[in-house]
């Protein structure tokens, strides 16, 4: 790896009924960042359409390649910058998928994350509500190497998961991106202690981007995009639920002063405990997929 700091750049973007309207504000607002400096962009989630993806994704999906992985493309590219597309819904193969697509400063996919858990609610007698019913969980951890550390991508409500974060820090990131909107009926301040967690954990940092909060939404985002640092720290936040840009430096040097001072995650005893990777190799999922098909 190369420098010890960056800037990165979060863009928690309002949304309309437009989704070209959408897509050029996105690309405008990380054409700015990207002017100013920054390096890696993370945009905030479903980017390119507003509210109430689930009951319409037939209109909403896209298949990858498609309009939105090539206006990423072509952003990251043309800004030379490492891009965090938020999400998108995906489909492939008559299922959907909330997905993630990160692309470098040569305008190739360096990563595609496809959201692992998924939401599920019940209130008895109020309300119950399932996202399986209407998405399919991807099935791998997904990360990307920069010039900088490399770098772990999460989706909404994956933040919530220690082990996830765990395993990202065992696999060497430094850096954790969490594209998600938490709306107003859930606690604003159990998103930010659930991020401050995930990075005194693990000693890195955590970013989360989420949506502006939109008029007409039926339940508000309550914005709150931030940069959390190995201490736990808030190091940026944005100043409401309005669309907003923050950018702040990732001091790689801090994390590691950090660890030395107080290497926590070398005191795990895993002779006692351990969160372990299940995850599969391609060739092993070729591998078993030929076996249990025979």
């Amino acid at each position: 790896m190369g420098a010890s700091k960056f800037y990165l750049a979060l863009v928690q973007l309002s949304l309309t009924t437009n989704k070209s309207e959408n897509l050029r504000n996105a690309w405008m607002h990380v054409k700015r960042v990207a002017s100013g400096g920054a390096q890696v962009v993370c945009l905030s989630p479903t980017f390119g359409y507003s509210s109430d993806t689930l009951n319409n994704l037939e209109l909403y999906a896209e298949t990858v390649p498609g309009e939105t992985s090539d206006m990423l493309s072509s952003t990251a590219r043309k800004n030379k910058i490492y891009l965090v597309g938020g999400s998108m819904a995906e489909k492939e193969n008559g299922k959907f998928y909330d997905t993630c697509l990160v692309h470098g400063p040569d305008g190739s996919m360096v990563a595609k994350h496809r959201r692992l858990n998924l939401l599920a609610v019940n209130v008895p007698g109020r309300q119950a509500f399932r996202e399986s019913d209407y998405l399919t969980p991807g099935d791998r951890l997904t990360t990307f190497d920069t010039p900088f550390c490399k770098v772990a991508v999460g989706l909404s409500q994956e933040v919530r998961f220690a082990p996830l974060a765990h395993l990202y820090a065992d696999l060497g990131c430094k850096l954790l991106v969490f594209p998600g909107s938490f709306n107003t009926t859930l606690s604003p301040l159990r998103f930010d202690l659930l991020q401050r967690a995930r990075a005194i954990d693990n000693q890195i940092y955590v970013a989360s981007v989420s949506s502006a909060r939109t008029q007409d939404a039926s339940c508000g985002s309550c914005g709150r995009s931030m940069l959390i640092d190995p201490q736990g720290d808030v190091v940026v936040q944005s100043a409401g639920p309005d669309e907003a840009v923050v950018m702040a430096e990732v001091d790689l040097d801090h994390l590691s002063s950090l660890r030395k001072v107080t290497p926590v995650r070398k005191h795990h005893r895993h002779d006692l405990y351990a969160v372990v990777n299940r995850q599969r190799s391609e060739d092993d999922r070729k591998f078993f997929k030929n076996v249990f098909s025979v």
